[in-house]
């Protein structure tokens, strides 16, 4: 099991992702969400959300496909 990083977001699409995410039972992570709060450059940093390697195919074509 390893973390792999399936997209990279603004921060509040980021969380929407994971919401999704979870929703269809898929665990994620948002990553680098504090840091661009921290150093004041809210809109410019990507936040990364991860998940699993196992679920990176259903979890890339649930993102691709949400309807």
């Amino acid at each position: 099991m390893a973390l792999v990083e399936l997209g990279r977001f603004d921060r509040q699409e980021a969380y929407i992702v994971q919401s999704r995410l979870e929703a269809e039972g898929i665990p994620s992570f948002v990553f680098d969400a504090g840091t661009s709060i921290a150093d004041g450059s809210y809109f410019l940093i990507p936040v990364r959300v991860m998940v699993d390697d196992e679920d990176y195919a259903p979890a890339r074509k649930l993102i691709e496909n949400p309807a």
